[in-house]
């Protein structure tokens, strides 16, 4: 993704880490304390599980791991290879997004290990959708890397280096919706539990609605844009 992108785009890459954001917190709130879509820190409990023979918690961080995986696999199999380019297949992908974490809410509700792994899976899609459509640029699902290129700036500032503004402004993005997402995520597990995750999943819903009525428009903006730069 870069600045060139008209503003809508830059809406909807809110609107997405807002939405991982919310469905983290549920996660890391939840009755098994693990984060949906943090899957460094997961893996590092695999480690560990591992090393300390505890096999149930082995196969539940794989089960984690693969459902988080397996739904980027769906997003890579109905997306394909498809940067900046907003065919129907993106539209296809936020309404299953939003029908997964859907069906995470009762399981969940009970207490169902199913649930996180659904609710994993929907992550995993969101995730490798962004990723597909701004060229691997932007991720919605986590925030190292958006920490990272933060730390660069500060540093190029400093030694006066020639600075990557536009990656400025994707981290400053991504964080502030990942972090408003959580917030309030996390205000309305307190109330609602895990029917909180309708919200994230109604975000995705009316967005693949606007992106039907709208995609032949969408598409256009982007044509020219990518035109002009080429």
């Amino acid at each position: 993704m870069n600045t060139r992108l008209p503003a809508w785009a830059w809406a909807v890459a809110w609107i997405l880490a807002c939405a991982a954001g919310m469905i983290n917190v549920v996660g890391v709130l939840s009755f098994q304390h693990q984060a949906f879509t943090h899957l460094t820190g997961t893996t590092s409990l695999l480690a560990a599980a591992i090393t300390e023979a505890q096999w149930p918690s082995v196969w539940h961080l794989l089960a984690v791991i693969g459902s988080f995986v397996g739904g980027a696999a769906i997003s890579g199999a109905i997306i394909q290879d498809d940067p900046l380019t907003l065919a129907r297949r993106y539209g296809i992908a936020l309404v299953i997004e939003s029908l997964v974490l859907l069906g995470a809410v009762p399981l969940l509700n009970r207490h169902l290990i199913l649930g996180m792994y659904l609710a994993c899976a929907a992550s995993g899609l969101q995730n490798a959708m962004v990723s597909t459509y701004s060229g691997n640029v932007l991720r919605t699902s986590h925030l190292t890397g958006m920490f990272t290129d933060l730390g660069i700036f500060v540093g190029q500032m400093f030694s006066r280096a020639p600075v990557e503004r536009h990656r400025l402004h994707i981290s400053f993005v991504v964080i502030s919706a990942f972090l408003s997402g959580g917030i309030g995520g996390s205000f309305l597990f307190h109330t609602f539990r895990y029917a909180t995750l309708y919200v994230p999943a109604a975000m995705s819903g009316i967005m693949a609605l606007i992106y039907a009525t709208h995609r032949s428009l969408f598409s256009t903006k982007l044509r020219q844009l990518r035109d002009r730069s080429s």
